[in-house]
């Protein structure tokens, strides 16, 4: 259990006691950031919880097959209904979930991205976790404790899930990406999530050009720096995202040389001027011109 997950080795354990023990919480509030694997370790004692075989069939018995699948009908992922879980989807669940299991001997009700339950919908799931089925177990998975009703967190087991430490980010994604240009500031924009890892790592080669672009900016000519910043001047859309990273340089970089902190402060201004909607060109030309006078 759990061998093809990284991080939270901590949560991992008590899980596989809990397990063993045959004292698994009938519902749990899994918390942390995105990306993280939260959905992966639901997916993964749910699993289990369902084997037919108390987890020791190595995947072969017809629990297991049909979970891989996707066609276990004893197991169920909701998802958001647009911007919302709605209270619709929730009688769904509790209709469902007083129907005896077919397969296995329990039934696993995963609610990804719970806390957009609308209060309704909160208010009406209470119902189920205050009084659940014996053979039920319900994993909800959220980004924000604050999101949830006090009601419904008493009523479960809540787990949180830390950031994955960048070694062990780091040599995952050599092992499975091969991604062995990851330098430390790049993982700092990772931000100990693989999900975030995964949705940036086409783009790293970019993240490796622009960390040149700023650790140059004081050795040549602003015509030079200009030509080399094109990424900039393409990257509309990821902009933000990039703005961040040359902070994260900057604040490297400002460690060595005060210089590099005033160029803070023209990220920060160059933000404000893209979300008033300036000439977008202009925005960079602002950026590039103002921290290259900066430290020259």
């Amino acid at each position: 259990m759990f061998e093809k997950l990284i991080g939270n080795n901590n949560i991992k354990e008590y899980l596989k006691t809990a397990f063993a023990n045959n004292q698994i919480s009938h519902s749990y509030l899994f918390l942390g950031i995105e990306g993280i694997g939260k959905k992966l370790f639901a997916e993964e004692i749910a699993k289990n919880i369902l084997c037919i075989e108390n987890g020791q069939c190595e995947g072969k018995c017809k629990s297991c097959i049909e979970f891989v699948s996707g066609n276990n009908p004893d197991f169920q992922i909701i998802e958001p209904d647009g911007n919302s879980i709605k209270i619709e989807q929730i009688r769904s669940l509790q209709s469902k979930i007083q129907e005896k299991p077919i397969i296995s001997n329990q039934k696993v009700y995963i609610i990804n991205n719970a806390e957009k339950m609308t209060k309704e919908a909160q208010n009406c799931l209470l119902k189920t976790l205050e009084e659940p089925p014996e053979y039920a177990v319900i994993i909800l998975i959220g980004n924000n404790e604050s999101l949830f009703l006090d009601t419904i967190k008493s009523r479960c087991v809540i787990l949180h899930f830390e950031q994955i430490k960048d070694d062990e980010l780091k040599t995952y994604l050599i092992n499975n990406y091969q991604m062995q240009n990851i330098s430390e500031d790049i993982l700092q924009i990772f931000q100990g999530s693989i999900g975030k890892a995964l949705e940036l790592k086409d783009k790293v080669d970019n993240y490796i050009q622009i960390e040149q672009i700023i650790k140059s900016i004081n050795q040549k000519q602003l015509i030079d720096i200009i030509s080399d910043a094109k990424i900039l001047y393409e990257s509309k859309e990821e902009i933000y995202s990039y703005l961040e990273y040359i902070n994260v340089i900057l604040l490297k970089l400002a460690r060595e040389n005060y210089q590099y902190t005033k160029c803070i402060q023209i990220v920060e201004n160059t933000k404000e001027r893209l979300k008033s909607n300036s000439n977008y060109d202009m925005c960079i030309d602002y950026l590039l011109f103002n921290m290259w006078e900066e430290v020259n």
